[in-house]
């Protein structure tokens, strides 16, 4: 760990990596089957959120505005944007839930959107995620804990085996399908909140379906308080477990701050173990354990001789350094979107709160970056190595089915840091 700047260093941001708070809530509202997210606030934020998502994960994304103009927001607040909104919704198409969050418009209005709430006679949760706070994995969060709060039932006792995985927002669709299925081989039944490695997936359905497609149901979601052991993965998650607990005192909570590289994943076994009371973990993911020991040798030497700069949301972060730390990588940089307690535990040399300004002021420090794909102007200015990781990534196709996380995709990781880092040799070579 390294010197930790915490506040950003300037009135602004010039060339920002950090994205909004309503999209988080409305990517974790399309981890709900059946789910149409609903933003409260002008036309332009729900059709950028559309287009960012659409462009990064090549699917058609369903969401809805509330359409309020500065005007409308002054005469009547824009409750009946809301209430006209959920109408025009309910006409069309019949939704399980309706995720509504706000934006820096209707915040700064002070709009009452819990007292609209409950006047709507429609399955509808409620946020407030004003884009002028937080980020993308603050807005995720708030909307998690939002569904728990409004829709899980409270219980007095627990299912055995049953288990809640509440994974942070950078977290792609089949790194949620790979940790449901590693937690399954330990015997344990698992649901994810939200999950995308059903909705976000790639999976060629039969139509474009107009509200989410795949996620878990509203009905699992109001019982998700009955589970014996709720995961909470990435320091944004924690406050959400605690939520779930609140409605069950009984359920079990383990909190890991990421699941990359051996240590991480070494620690998941181990409770798992502990949990289901087998002596060994099952023969793949001895194997796989394996495989990953090989892999940071084979990888060593091409990252032992790199520096690094990582920037992305925090419990990304944590992750990604972690994973180059074990296997020799120095990571000389690591930019955080927004402060969290969770970068007093992030491996590098320097960390701090900033943009790809920042970077660009420190381009003498490193050789290769990690980030979103808003790096590679930078890279290419500056002849630098880049890897692309977290959102947006709209110059590469196939996002989702990235898989970083436990001994098998910290493998795919390592391997695919260690053959940009060797390619960055050879162009400069020649």
């Amino acid at each position: 760990m390294g010197e930790i700047i915490r506040k950003p260093r300037k009135p602004l941001q010039v060339n920002p990596i950090k994205l909004s708070q309503p999209m988080g809530a409305a990517l974790a509202f399309l981890g709900v089957n059946q789910c149409m997210p609903l933003m409260h606030g002008a036309l332009g934020c729900a059709s950028f959120t559309k287009v960012f998502l659409t462009r990064h994960f090549c699917e058609p994304i369903a969401i809805q505005t509330t359409a309020v103009t500065d005007v409308t927001a002054i005469l009547d607040g824009g409750d009946y944007n809301i209430a006209e909104s959920v109408k025009n919704i309910t006409t069309k198409v019949t939704p399980q839930l309706i995720g509504l969050h706000t934006t820096g418009l209707t915040e700064t209005k002070g709009d009452d959107i819990r007292g609209v709430a409950s006047r709507i006679d429609v399955p509808l949760v409620y946020v407030n995620t004003p884009d002028f706070e937080g980020g993308l994995e603050s807005g995720w969060a708030l909307a998690v804990k939002a569904m728990i709060r409004q829709l899980t039932a409270p219980a007095s006792q627990v299912q055995p085996r049953r288990l809640t995985l509440l994974p942070h927002v950078s977290l792609q669709p089949i790194e949620v399908e790979k940790l449901k299925e590693f937690v399954a081989l330990f015997g344990f039944e698992a649901w994810a909140l939200p999950d995308l490695s059903t909705s976000l997936d790639g999976y060629l359905g039969e139509k474009q379906g107009s509200l989410s497609s795949g996620g878990i149901e509203v009905a699992d979601i109001r019982s998700l308080a009955q589970s014996q052991i709720v995961v909470s993965i990435g320091e944004s998650m924690r406050g959400c477990a605690e939520a779930l607990r609140e409605k069950n005192p009984a359920m079990r909570h383990h909190h890991f701050p990421h699941l990359q590289g051996l240590a991480a994943t070494d620690a998941l076994v181990a409770m798992l173990l502990e949990e289901s009371g087998l002596e060994q973990p099952p023969a793949s993911v001895v194997r796989w354990r394996k495989r990953l020991q090989d892999a940071l040798l084979d990888t060593h030497f091409a990252l032992g001789q790199t520096r690094f700069l990582v920037a992305g949301e925090p419990d990304q972060l944590a992750g990604v350094c972690q994973a180059l730390g074990e296997a020799g990588g120095r990571v000389r940089v690591a930019i955080a979107t927004v402060e969290s307690p969770l970068l007093e535990q992030v491996v590098a040399e320097n960390i701090l709160v900033g943009d790809l300004e920042d970077a660009e002021h420190l381009v003498d420090d490193y050789d290769l970056m990690i980030c979103n794909f808003h790096g590679e102007a930078l890279a290419r200015r500056h002849h630098k190595g880049l890897m692309t990781r977290g959102f947006p990534n709209w110059e590469q196709i196939g996002n989702q089915l990235k898989n970083d996380l436990l001994y098998e995709g910290s493998c795919y990781f390592l391997f695919e840091a260690a053959n940009a880092a060797e390619e960055m040799r050879r162009h400069r070579k020649d």
